[in-house]
């Protein structure tokens, strides 16, 4: 009985797509950066991709394989509604196979430390959670957040039964034994009032503090009588009151009753000693820690240790908890300057992400860039960032909203928290088209469009070769290591040729020759004579690695892939000059890829 194992399956699950490594081609003319450095931080490497998502993770994956520190994703929630940007409903087994897809490329690219926040639904939150079990394992999960997205009025409150105010975001771990998030912190909705006593001689030695009430402390402040200021100060009795609470954290104070077993025998000798010299507080230094208070035998708690740093301004914080209630979305479609209905989301939410799991820096990513929001929070905090976009609007929402922050003219989201004032800089890539195109005999042959130096580069992407051609020696295009190289070129080489190849690459080193054909021995012959040369043929070396031709992997079946040719073998090209073109080429009088390059 074979062994079986817990799992999520749908219609056409085992099918998976052969997809094609592209290149990225860059258009200057949309790339964009300030005119003038702002801070010597400054970032300009950014990247937006305009094309399919799921090609342009495949095109990232030699170059950023295990380097992206956090991935946000917003995909398309599968609720059956049409919006004005999204086709935002697909069959269940399309929508599941197409984001398992898409997940198990994120995976590659995060490194292992990284994070993956998605963004969902409950339409398809369920089914979700079990598939990214499975794609990163469950034991990766770190958790799933309640995200309150609006409040029960309106419309919505007139249907019967629940009303749903809520969107998830699922957080996973690449690596959760190596995951180390960063601590953070929330603003509390209202003062603690458990703070309700005042040190009146803060400044004094701490073995003679006086205590007094909080209400008390604050009317003196005021110089109104204890018993009338509510009635004095009316409405603004509690914002004036939590203000002088926060003017004075440090001598606002509660004090707590420690459990006695589980604190350390010093602070427990503290403690005793405490209840027999009554009125008289004792401290207790600690070299690890914050020093300990007590008096009284209960140990005396401070309002300022409640105080963190948030966006800007010390506030009472609390760690951060699974329920994300306090990020409203009230003054959303003011944000980033775009409209983006139903789909923008808040730039705060996104600082949070960040927040978690990123510091300066690192590299974040979003394959479903949308209106552009995690590039531009991204760009605000100092992190490096790469977005994906498929739809029009990458041009008419992302690119005039980087524009807006790399300018400083956005002053909105988290602009004034995190001070933004400008700089940096994208560049704009589209993805390649495909390599191998039919042509009008319906025979498989390179692209026309490609030239020769976009050739080399698409060939040693999928060779697994790193393309980086050298500028002295003319064969050299690309390595896989210190002394494995690959050259590319579309001439039918000759023994000679290759003789002369051979000679200049030396014993000591490796090529991998992509030539449209060789002439004069077989292959056997070649590998023989020449060891340190490996021939490899195009276009056919390459025909049955990929579904060529496929550009679209959106979730619509109408996009499904077509069924593969065979491969077929293109006839060898005419002959072409033999060692003296060679030479030529090196010393720049000819083209190393034909006449027509």
């Amino acid at each position: 009985m074979s062994k079986q194992k817990l799992e999520l399956t749908w219609i056409g699950k085992e099918k998976r797509p052969k997809l094609e490594p592209r290149i990225l081609l860059e258009d200057p003319e949309k790339s964009y950066h300030a005119k003038r450095r702002v801070a010597d931080n400054d970032i300009f490497d950014n990247r937006l991709i305009y094309g399919d998502n799921l090609l342009a993770l495949k095109a990232l994956e030699q170059e950023f394989s295990g380097k992206v520190k956090c991935i946000y994703i917003d995909p398309p929630f599968n609720t059956q509604q049409a919006f004005e940007h999204y086709d935002d409903g697909y069959e269940h087994s399309i929508w599941l196979g197409l984001i398992r897809d898409r997940a198990e490329a994120l995976r590659r690219l995060l490194s292992d430390d990284g994070t993956l926040f998605v963004h969902i639904d409950d339409n398809e939150l369920g089914y979700l959670i079990v598939l990214l079990d499975e794609v990163f394992g469950r034991a990766n999960r770190v958790s799933v957040v309640s995200f309150k997205q609006g409040s029960a009025t309106g419309h919505k409150s007139i249907n019967p039964g629940v009303v749903s105010t809520t969107n998830f975001i699922l957080i996973y771990a690449k690596n959760k034994s190596a995951w180390a998030p960063n601590r953070v912190f929330t603003a509390r909705a209202e003062r603690d009032k458990r703070y309700g006593q005042f040190i009146e001689n803060f400044a004094e030695p701490y073995s003679g503090w006086r205590f007094t009430t909080l209400t008390k402390a604050f009317a003196q402040s005021l110089g109104i009588s204890e018993k009338g200021i509510k009635k004095a100060l009316g409405d603004q009795y509690e914002d004036l009151l939590s203000d002088f609470v926060m003017r004075h954290a440090q001598q606002v104070v509660r004090l707590a009753r420690p459990d006695y077993n589980a604190v350390s025998s010093e602070a427990r000798g503290m403690i005793d000693q405490s209840k027999t010299t009554p009125g008289e507080v004792l401290l207790l230094e600690r070299e690890a820690h914050s020093n300990m208070y007590f008096s009284n035998g209960e140990r005396i708690l401070f309002y300022s240790d409640k105080l963190k740093l948030i966006d800007g301004q010390y506030v009472a914080g609390e760690p951060l908890t699974s329920l994300w209630d306090d990020i409203l979305s009230n003054n959303l479609h003011n944000e980033g300057g775009v409209e983006f209905p139903k789909g923008k989301k808040p730039e705060a939410l996104i600082k949070r992400c960040f927040d978690l799991a990123t510091k300066p820096g690192d590299i974040v990513l979003d394959s479903f860039a949308g209106s552009g929001t995690t590039g531009a929070v991204a760009h605000k905090m100092g992190r490096r960032w790469i977005m994906v976009e498929l739809g029009d609007h990458c041009h008419t929402h992302v690119i005039p909203r980087l524009k807006a922050v790399i300018n400083g003219d956005d002053q909105g989201g988290i602009s004034k928290a995190v001070g933004w004032q400008g700089g940096g800089g994208f560049r704009y890539y589209s993805l390649a088209p495909s390599l191998i195109v039919n042509d009008r005999w319906g025979n498989p042959v390179i692209n026309p469009e490609y030239n020769g130096a976009q050739l080399a580069e698409a060939l040693a992407k999928l060779e697994g070769f790193t393309y980086a051609p050298s500028e002295t020696l003319w064969w050299r295009h690309g390595y896989s290591s210190e002394r494995d190289f690959i050259c590319v070129t579309t001439q039918n080489l000759s023994a000679d040729q290759l003789q002369a190849l051979s000679d200049e690459v030396g014993s000591d080193q490796s090529l991998l020759v992509c030539c449209s054909a060789f002439r004069g021995v077989t292959a056997a012959q070649a590998a023989q004579r020449w060891p340190n040369l490996t021939l490899k043929k195009i276009p056919r070396m390459v025909l049955a690695r990929c579904e060529w031709g496929h550009d679209d992997y959106s979730l619509n079946v109408a996009n499904l892939p077509m069924a593969e040719p065979d491969p077929i073998e293109l006839p060898l090209p005419a002959d072409v000059a033999k060692k003296s073109k060679i030479r030529k080429v090196a010393a720049g009088q000819g083209g190393l890829f034909g006449e027509n390059e």
